[in-house]
């Protein structure tokens, strides 16, 4: 029997993308009868399936943020655990993204597709790393898939928070993070790089953070920024959600430096727009280096792209003499706020 071209058993459908021959779909824009999640965030991880197959990470996530709406049978499999959806084989492996993070490797009667989900290829002490997977038809992400985007290391990022902190004793550096994932890995580059005091954290971030601390991550001191005076936070760390940044709440901290960390920071524009003047380029998403070559090394023949700045990744895929399209879903972002 000849092995089926991926395209004839994967297709993208109003929901998402959609495995026929297994009867599901990865990371659904909708409610589905059956769906495989990547990870936690809340555009690929919606409420409301019948049947959701995920890690345990990413459905404890789902169940903290949506209750008794996160789905209806939840299935949580270890990372290279094969499972059986209809007629193909699921199974799936760390993506670094986040914690809990993977991507969905899907066999069927010979033929391989892998789902990259969201992704990044450097270290993070709060995930297992991304792990390519050799494949016939490659669908990845390209949030940041421009040749300008290319992460300086985290450690430079790290000092830069680090030294302001040094110049200013006087002030409060109040840095802006997604309450999931980056949260928790900027806490944890600060103490790889040595930082060992308390680091106080908004309201909103502390339920992931705990969450993150129930599966075995270590973060170090924290603490919560209700019922402090103002003294308390002079030369000390704040975290707190992007939205918040001009929030009524940061009036009690003693003249903040404001920063924000994300791979958008590396355009200058967005960080005048949003006022902050301490841009940290951390990214929990690959650069066009690391998308590159993941190309590279999953050895695919067909590449899709699905959300982000997608000609620029198929093009270069088509220069390298692949057959290459954007897929152009939408719902899908960056980060959730």
């Amino acid at each position: 029997m000849p092995i089926p071209a991926p395209q004839s058993w994967i297709r993208t459908t109003p929901f998402g993308r959609y495995c026929e021959a297994g009867d599901f779909h990865i990371d659904p824009v909708q409610p589905v009868k059956r769906a495989v999640i990547t990870h936690g965030h809340s555009d690929h991880a919606r409420p409301g399936h019948a049947r959701v197959l995920a890690t345990a990470e990413t459905i404890a996530i789902m169940r903290q943020r949506y209750g008794d709406g996160s789905g209806g049978s939840m299935q949580a499999v270890g990372y290279g655990e094969k499972v059986s959806v209809g007629d193909v084989s699921v199974s799936l492996v760390p993506a670094g993204h986040i914690l809990g993070s993977a991507q969905a490797v899907i066999d069927y009667r010979g033929s391989r597709v892998v789902v990259s989900g969201d992704y990044k290829r450097r270290p993070d002490p709060t995930c297992a790393g991304f792990e390519p997977q050799r494949c016939d038809l490659f669908i990845t992400e390209a949030t940041f898939g421009l040749p300008v985007f290319r992460h300086p290391p985290d450690s430079h990022e790290i000092e830069k928070l680090l030294h302001s902190v040094r110049l200013y004793p006087e002030r409060c550096h109040l840095v802006g993070v997604y309450a999931l994932g980056k949260c928790q890995r900027l806490i944890a580059l600060l103490r790889a790089a040595g930082y060992d005091e308390p680091i106080y954290l908004h309201g909103a971030l502390i339920g992931r953070t705990e969450l993150y601390q129930s599966f075995g991550i270590t973060l170090g001191p924290l603490l919560p920024c209700a019922g402090l005076t103002q003294d308390a936070f002079k030369g000390r760390i704040v975290l707190a959600p992007p939205a918040a940044l001009a929030d009524r709440w940061t009036r009690r901290l003693p003249d903040p430096v404001i920063a924000l960390a994300s791979g958008w920071m590396r355009v200058k524009q967005r960080a005048k727009a949003r006022g902050v003047e301490l841009p940290l380029v951390i990214s929990d998403h690959a650069d066009w280096d690391e998308l590159t070559q993941t190309l590279d090394d999953v050895g695919a023949e067909e590449v899709w792209v699905t959300h982000g700045r997608e000609e620029a990744l198929v093009h270069h895929a088509t220069m390298r003499r692949l057959k290459a399209r954007a897929l152009a879903l939408a719902g899908f972002g960056e980060e959730e706020e």
